[in-house]
């Protein structure tokens, strides 16, 4: 079948829109035709190098390089058809898309943490998870996809592991974005950061994640919560959608508002969701942690970044803890419908924060806007 999808042919190098043939789903493989895809930043580190695995695990994974590769891991569709032996999905049912499979039978699914399922070891690069073999083809090419999705794309076959059933009702914009950006900060803050009624949280990074993280701050019960972004556009949408301070950088906090707000104590919680995380950002952010205070990383750094720059000193002598999290640390089928729940009952904010529609033709220049700090979120609308 031929579709229409944007995809990354090497290292640095634009993304292409063109036709690509995708094949019929095998066993355990569902054909989706996509409704929505979200602009995630993710995709973005990839086609520039950040996220992309060492020759190693690619080796491992059976493959030589990322590239070509088709974007995109947030989406939403309508079932189209299923391959043998799949169970739970039908053809017609609305789902989302889960950037983390889950199998539902390995230690982390059956002890609660399914966001780490083992499936998630080969979701970067390589063939269908399924079989090791491929069903995306490209000008003589096997395509990878990314985080085993490639939403980037008019039609997509995926492992039913990676896909949600919703309700028919729900918005599949919304549901969009809530498959990873929304779901991952919200998480961020109400999970992972362990936000607590009276607490005081900062956001560093006010995109889509950041957006979901301020969010999940106010649904935890955060008494303030402090929007930080050189962006000051996003810093203003932010006061809009749960934040109650903001400033364009942490230094303007922690001498400005911060010392009274807090009594001098700093922020019970700090949540790290800029678009490219860098080591230099852990110790800014550190100094504006209170005593005991959780630090939670949740933005991308580059993979071949291994220092940051913390004062271990005050870190142990302050007894305050740096947290890593994927999808926000919350199982991905219980997070999305609960979340798309608050939304469809006017208690969680997406509409305002998509920025721009995109079609296929334009996820270059969605890309570029967002670099530009245009976007706080693009979405591709399929037609």
């Amino acid at each position: 079948m031929k579709v229409r999808a944007a995809i990354a042919t090497g290292l640095n190098e634009p993304w292409l829109s063109t036709d690509i043939e995708i094949d019929e789903p095998h066993a355990h493989e569902v054909k989706v035709k996509m409704a929505f895809a979200g602009m995630c930043h993710s995709d973005e580190h990839s086609r520039v190098g950040d996220m992309n695995p060492s020759k190693e695990v690619l080796n491992f994974m059976g493959v030589d390089s990322m590239y070509p590769f088709v974007g995109g891991h947030e989406g939403s569709g309508i079932v189209e058809s299923v391959g043998a032996d799949v169970v739970g999905l039908a053809p017609g049912d609305h789902v989302t898309v889960s950037f983390i499979p889950s199998c539902g039978v390995c230690e982390y699914c059956v002890s609660g943490r399914a966001y780490i399922c083992n499936m998630g070891a080969g979701t970067l690069a390589g063939p269908m998870m399924s079989d090791q073999t491929w069903r995306h083809h490209w000008e003589g090419h096997n395509l990878g996809r990314y985080a085993q999705l490639g939403t980037f794309s008019e039609y997509i076959v995926v492992h039913e592991a990676s896909l949600i059933k919703i309700d028919t009702w729900y918005d599949l914009r919304a549901a969009a974005l809530i498959s990873c950006g929304i779901s991952t900060g919200f998480g961020s803050a109400a999970a992972r950061g362990g936000v607590k009624p009276g607490d005081v949280v900062a956001v560093v990074g006010c995109g889509g994640v950041g957006s979901g993280a301020l969010q999940g701050a106010k649904h935890a019960g955060a008494r303030a919560v402090i929007a930080i972004d050189p962006d000051q556009s996003k810093v203003d949408r932010a006061l809009k959608h749960g934040a109650t301070h903001g400033a364009t950088s942490v230094m303007e906090a922690a001498f400005g508002f911060l010392p009274d707000l807090t009594m001098g104590q700093n922020c019970d919680v700090v949540i790290l969701t800029p678009g490219r995380l860098t080591g230099d950002l852990v110790e800014e952010a550190r100094g504006i942690l209170r005593k005991g205070g959780t630090m939670v990383a949740t933005a991308i750094a580059p993979f071949q970044q291994t220092s940051i720059d913390l004062n271990l000193a005050m870190f142990t002598l302050y007894n305050q803890q740096l947290l890593g999290t994927v999808f926000g640390s919350v199982p991905p089928r219980i997070q999305i419908p609960k979340l798309l729940r608050l939304h469809h009952e006017g208690m969680l904010e997406i509409d305002d924060l998509i920025t721009q529609e995109y079609s296929i033709e334009a996820v270059d220049q969605g890309y570029r806007d967002l670099n530009d700090g245009k976007n706080i979120r693009g979405v591709v609308r399929f037609e």
